[in-house]
């Protein structure tokens, strides 16, 4: 097995950081506002094959099989269980076996250059990407996997607890420019994104901007990786000012900080039962992706097929994510 792009600092990082997951302030479910469906981001997936002893998985595979993969970086730890569970291997060296690069690149490069991977586990290609794609005529086989969510993180010296969306895309058009207009302190509100390459921005402007209007972001306001935004909003000039994005399962399980809160979308906290049950309003799925010729018999058709079976559903919520239905 090779896989041969851009190692994550935050992996290894946010493997430590997934028992800490609980010190959101948001999931402690203390602070959720009035009539809000608000859980904890800590909680088990709703599943019960993650809830409750799973049966141990069949290997069908050996580790030189497995098909390179690149994709997400909120899907490492899927990966990493994918490969446990269909080779075998221990799930510890598996998690150490697994690098990706950026969401819009792995699209990019697996549908355009790329002949070494041979399977995508990703979140959704950005528009720009999608129309490279079509006019290169690439043929591409895709399916939904799991479902997470956009969030949106404050710090949690911030009294805001809830934002509806048109509030959120006023303050992202820069329409709204301080927290006292929508409940919280005399202060600018700095609102940091997401550079046009991140799965996360495009689920913002998929799900929340809809082609409406966007501010630029300056560049210290446009951190490259997810994990110096989510550390930003943590440490920014040490105020309680500032406002960006993630999905739910990395700033969740894999990379948790101290000092943060998510807010309440619409009157309803995102989490595990609330991204299931679809009561949460930005949910999108993500996906596996092989190329449409692949062998029946080729190894990622054969883990692209058994996602769809009762094993390899349950590795996605054994993983902590939730299941596409």
């Amino acid at each position: 097995m090779k896989n041969t792009k851009i190692s994550r600092r935050s992996f290894l990082l946010g493997l430590a950081a997934c028992s800490a997951a609980g010190v959101l302030t948001a999931c402690k479910g203390t602070d959720a506002p009035s009539g809000s469906t608000a859980s904890s981001a800590a909680e088990q997936p709703v599943s019960s094959a993650a809830s409750s002893a799973v049966q141990q998985p069949e290997p069908f595979l050996t580790v030189e099989e497995f098909p390179p993969l690149d994709g997400s970086t909120a899907c490492i730890p899927l990966m990493a269980q994918m490969l446990a569970d269909t080779t075998g291997m221990d799930l510890e060296e598996a998690r150490s076996s697994i690098t990706v690069s950026t969401t819009a690149y792995a699209w990019e490069n697996f549908g355009l250059y790329d002949t070494t991977t041979r399977m995508l586990v990703v979140y959704e290609a950005p528009d720009y990407v999608k129309e490279e794609l079509q006019k290169a005529n690439v043929e591409l086989e895709q399916k939904p996997i799991g479902v997470d969510a956009l969030v949106f993180i404050v710090n949690e010296d911030n009294p805001v607890q809830a934002l509806s969306q048109q509030q959120l895309r006023d303050i992202y058009a820069g329409k709204i420019t301080n927290w006292k207009d929508v409940g919280g302190k005399d202060q600018e509100i700095v609102a940091f994104q997401r550079g046009e390459d991140s799965g996360s921005q495009t689920l913002f402007q998929k799900l929340l901007i809809q082609g409406g209007e966007l501010m630029d972001a300056p560049t210290e306001l446009a951190p490259t990786m997810m994990d110096e935004l989510v550390d930003d909003i943590a440490e920014y000039n040490n105020s309680a000012n500032a406002i960006g994005f993630s999905v739910y399962y990395y700033i969740s399980e894999m990379y948790s900080k101290p000092g943060l809160r998510l807010l309440a979308v619409d009157g309803v906290t995102p989490s595990n039962h609330t991204i299931a049950d679809q009561s949460y309003p930005l949910c999108n799925e993500f996906y596996a992706a092989i190329r449409q010729d692949s062998a029946a018999d080729s190894p990622e058709r054969k883990v692209y097929d058994w996602l769809s079976t009762d094993a390899g559903r349950a590795c996605v919520e054994q993983s902590g994510y939730v299941a596409a239905q």
